[in-house]
């Protein structure tokens, strides 16, 4: 896995928390690590965006934002309204590409879902993934509706022939009701993949000593920590 390409189902999910505590666990084992944001919206000049979030809870990651644009906005549009240039898909596969000759392991974080668009040409994430040849982490949601986005998520990637690494939940809740613990067991089915974990609502307000020792309890083996679905499963149900 020296490349990995972080989307999810939609916009505030957890996807940054889950890039910071895959991160994490890399950092953890020895390898080094790069964390890329191809289009970085809703966030001033001056101001701290997911990187440093990612640098926060996980520790020496090396970041590079490719493209920045003030309104909270899909990249295509919010660079169109700033007057910017926007981000390529060739773009952001050759700056990970040229990352990952130095990085153990390089983390592609995207913004909202996975055909959000990078371009008025349509570029997207996938484009990314595809040029990179790269496995897919989603991260989806726990409750209402997460089926639907998941299952058309999976159904996306599959068409475009890429890999789904698997599914995280970016939040789960402390007091699940019964629709979050039935789609727990769904989620699989919906994905077309392995659930790979489940990160407790607030973890990203964690200090970071906390976020570090706590992130392998949250994702599953392949990624690097202790997660196990059925003994998860088992628990919440």
């Amino acid at each position: 896995m020296a490349v990995v390409v972080v989307s999810g189902t939609g916009t505030e999910i957890g996807k940054t928390v889950v890039t910071g505590a895959v991160a994490a666990l890399a950092l953890a084992q020895g390898r080094t690590v790069a964390v890329v944001k191809p289009a970085q919206t809703g966030v001033g000049r001056d101001e701290p965006g997911d990187l440093a979030e990612v640098a926060r809870m996980a520790g020496d990651v090396f970041g590079v934002e490719l493209a920045r644009y003030p309104e909270p906005l899909a990249p295509a549009t919010a660079a169109r309204r700033a007057g910017a240039a926007p981000v390529r898909p060739q773009e952001v596969a050759d700056a990970v590409e040229k990352l990952a000759a130095e990085y153990d392991l390089v983390l592609v974080e995207g913004a909202g879902g996975l055909l959000v668009r990078f371009d008025d040409d349509g570029g997207t994430l996938a484009d990314a993934a595809r040029l990179l040849a790269a496995p897919v982490l989603v991260v989806a949601t726990a409750g209402l509706g997460t089926l639907n986005a998941t299952t058309l998520t999976g159904e996306a990637l599959r068409a475009r022939g890429l890999a789904q690494l698997g599914v995280v939940v970016g939040s789960w809740p402390a007091d699940p009701g019964l629709a979050e613990r039935c789609n727990l067991t769904d989620l699989p089915e919906a994905a077309g993949a392995p659930l790979l974990g489940a990160v407790p609502e607030g973890s990203g307000a964690l200090a970071p000593a906390d976020f570090r020792a706590r992130a392998g309890g949250w994702l599953a083996p392949v990624l690097g920590g202790s997660w196990d679905a059925e003994a998860f499963g088992s628990v919440v149900r």
